[in-house]
């Protein structure tokens, strides 16, 4: 069989431990295909054996590198990854909700795929663990943790922007960690009078405060000045945690769910079965599922 692999969208700490699990077992008949779609669409596939070096085993970021793909959506450039598609036996595709979603249209259009979450955001529908997750939780906390002694030394409050995109799985976990003082995870959440009354109150209990911000709601900027002008003086302080969250070393957690992942799908390809998505629920127990809609 000619198995080929793909990672789609934000990359995400334990891919490349997925990955080297399937080369473990499939060897020779492990391909790939270059960032994502991308390389799906320009044809750009090669043995696993030529990268397959064992020090990315358990790195973070995709070996076989990942992009973003819009042009897929359109139908002429979905046509020619359809077609190319069709060299391999099974297309293995790791991401979030749009690369399932292409995974989807693949299979209904005659391509067996099997679809494996790996987003460090956790959005995938019905899955509680997706790759990534934990590990980017981890790196938050560790921004969190080693930045409050400073800002605690300065007397100041301390806004932390963590990634998610619209969901609030890291934020809400993280806030969780570190035990914020409040936590902004939805634009519902900016009551700039409640956070002005939080700072304010610690530092009349000479502390500081610690306030979580998931991404995409306000600019961090603006947050910021907001509540230095309702405060009545430049307290606050901001820090976009960013991609430091995407390249931490994988924590044992996603190692341990790569490698359940990896299992599952192996089983998948030598008992033929296709058109399924590998998910896991709140205990990690991996199990099937369907593509929805």
């Amino acid at each position: 069989m000619k198995i080929l692999i793909l990672t789609s969208g934000g990359d995400g700490s334990g891919m490349n431990r997925f990955i080297f699990e399937l080369y473990a077992k499939l060897k020779k008949q492990l391909y790939f295909a270059y960032a994502g779609f991308k390389g799906l669409v320009d044809k750009q596939f090669f043995p696993f054996s030529e990268v397959a070096d064992k020090r990315y085993k358990n790195a973070a970021g995709t070996i076989i590198k990942s992009s973003r793909c819009p042009e897929f959506k359109q139908r002429k450039f979905f046509r020619i990854g359809l077609e190319n598609a069709k060299e391999f036996d099974c297309v293995v595709i790791v991401g979030g909700n749009g690369s399932e979603r292409g995974a989807k249209e693949l299979y209904d259009n005659g391509v067996n795929t099997i679809f494996v979450p790996g987003t460090i955001d956790n959005d995938v529908k019905d899955c509680a663990y997706s790759l990534g997750y934990a590990t980017a939780v981890k790196e938050a906390v560790y921004a969190v943790e080693n930045s409050m002694p400073s800002i605690s030394s300065m007397g100041n409050a301390c806004l932390f922007e963590v990634m998610g995109r619209a969901c609030d799985a890291i934020a809400k976990a993280t806030a969780a960690q570190v035990n914020a003082d409040y936590c902004v995870c939805q634009k519902r959440d900016l009551n700039y009078e409640k956070m002005k009354n939080i700072i304010l109150q610690k530092q009349v209990e000479g502390k500081s405060a610690c306030i979580i911000v998931r991404e995409n709601i306000v600019p961090l900027s603006e947050i910021k000045e907001k509540l230095n002008e309702l405060c009545g003086e430049r307290v606050v302080k901001g820090h976009i945690v960013g991609r430091t969250q995407r390249g931490g070393v994988p924590c044992e957690k996603d190692l341990q769910m790569a490698k359940k992942y990896a299992q599952e799908v192996i089983s998948c390809i030598k008992n033929k079965v296709f058109g399924v998505r590998v998910l896991s629920d709140a205990e990690g127990n991996v199990f099937l599922d369907e593509f929805k809609g």
